[in-house]
């Protein structure tokens, strides 16, 4: 099998083949840390992470990339509005933007290079732009001149000649045209600036990532992900700046961009003041609830929020991991008598799930179809082990949610930690058990009754009794 994404570039599904070999470059623009995260951040974030899970899975080596955006107009606007020194902003809302990121299980991101540390490279290409005829200097300012790269609009589809000021251009008195954008923006009263061959000032906001991305992965790379917002003007300038510098495309092999999450019909965002916190999302969800909701739909999709669509996610999940519960306890049941069998069924329905889950994330990383087959899955084992399955086929079980889990970034795999705990539940079992058997039933239920305080339900099963987390 291979892996199928679609590419917006050329808007079509294509074949993925890396320009080496199993190494994949992935860059995927960052957040800029002037406040907390929101879920819109998280679901592309959650998106990227679970693509580099897969692609990690399929035997691909990947390397991936996220950049800060720690200087540009909507941090130096909060630190004028709270007194506090940019640098400072960054350091707080970053800190806590890793928190978030942590909370959902985002851990495949290999390094998180900020603007501000790339200065020399950013000024280097920008004096190339310049010396080939693509950029111009204007009163301490330097601007990329668009109608010089005739394939400006190539990726978003955007034609030159419709763009009006006031509309999705900055109106300049500095620009020969109203399209021009940003390289370098001249000193301001009160703002951060480094110096240049123009005068002091700080870079725009598209050639930073052009400048981190090609530090990393030189002239072309593999794929570069980000919300469908940022396909204009911020990756179509992006395409502009490195082709216009190097002469060489497709400047990246592949454009994945995620759905953006909607409020009421709106998008999400910190401008409309409609954006839930993740901080906030926290509080009342698991994260791995949160992580499920938002993998729980296809990257590309976008997904309507409401607390009853969270609820409806929440429920789902703890069917899931409920079965992986079920699983859990049937392995442990069958060690402790000793027994199993071969069982066929099992054993088809464990390669079925595997082949389906793969095929589904080949095609350009469907998690929704692929978390579908997991819910067909999870319905047959329920039934198998209400009939009295004791099988060996259950370690392969529990390998299927092992690994789908791994890719997805949920149910998590058994830690040191849980081992311990799992250990102290047996004994607290027991100990209730024997307490039965003693008739001391004040014993058992109170032993039950602080169990279910901290968020353990205790059931009486055929097979003996069973703990499992609310």
């Amino acid at each position: 099998m291979t892996i199928q994404v679609y590419n917006t570039l050329n808007r079509k599904m294509e074949e993925f083949e890396p320009l080496h070999g199993n190494r994949v470059s992935m860059f995927v623009c960052g957040v800029t840390p002037y406040d907390y995260t929101h879920l819109g951040h998280a679901k592309t974030y959650v998106a990227f992470d679970t693509i580099a899970k897969y692609l990690t899975y399929r035997g691909y080596s990947v390397f991936y990339v996220q950049n800060v955006t720690d200087v540009d107009d909507n941090l130096i606007n909060r630190s004028n509005e709270s007194d506090i020194p940019v640098p400072d902003l960054v350091k707080k809302y970053f800190r806590e933007f890793l928190d978030d990121m942590d909370a959902l299980g985002i851990d495949s991101i290999n390094i998180y290079p900020k603007a501000t540390e790339y200065i020399p490279e950013i000024l280097d290409q920008i004096k190339g732009l310049i010396e080939k005829g693509f950029a111009y200097e204007s009163n301490g300012n330097v601007y990329f001149e668009v109608n010089k790269f005739p394939d400006f609009g190539k990726l978003s589809k955007q034609v030159l000649e419709k763009l009006r000021p006031g509309a999705r251009v900055e109106v300049d008195e500095n620009k020969k045209n109203p399209e021009d954008f940003a390289l370098w923006k001249a000193e301001k009263p009160g703002e951060p600036t480094w110096d240049s061959p123009w005068g002091k000032g700080r870079p725009g906001w598209h050639i930073e990532d052009t400048a981190i991305s090609m530090a990393y992965f030189g002239d072309q790379y593999d794929i570069h992900g980000g919300a469908t917002e940022l396909m204009f003007p911020h990756h179509e300038s992006e395409i502009a700046q490195a082709e216009a510098l190097t002469g060489k495309e497709p400047f990246v092999r592949y454009w994945l961009h995620t759905g953006i999450l909607n409020v009421d019909g709106e998008k999400m965002s910190k401008s409309l003041k409609n954006f839930w916190r993740v901080k906030e999302a926290l509080e009342d969800y698991d994260p791995a609830v949160l992580r499920f909701f938002l993998v729980n739909a296809h990257y590309r999709s976008p997904v309507d929020f409401s607390n009853e669509l969270l609820e409806e996610a929440k429920q789902g999940y703890e069917r899931l991991v409920e079965t992986v519960q079920n699983v859990h306890f049937a392995l442990k049941w069958q060690a402790k008598e000793e027994r199993a069998s071969q069982d066929d069924e099992i054993d088809k329905a464990v390669e079925e799930v595997m082949h389906k889950f793969e095929e589904s994330m080949d095609n350009d990383f469907n998690t929704r179809e692929a978390i579908s087959h997991l819910f067909t899955f999870s319905t047959k084992i329920n039934t198998a082990l209400e009939s009295g399955l004791i099988s060996e086929t259950l370690q392969k079980v529990r390998e299927v949610y092992e690994t789908t889990g791994d890719v997805l970034g949920l149910f998590g795999r058994e830690t040191e930690q849980d081992t311990v705990v799992d250990g102290l539940m047996d004994f607290l079992v027991e100990m209730r058990g024997k307490a039965r058997e003693a008739k001391d039933f004040k014993v058992s239920d109170e032993i039950r009754d602080r169990l279910a305080d901290i968020g353990i339900l205790l059931e009486d099963t055929k097979d003996g009794p069973r703990w499992k987390r609310r």
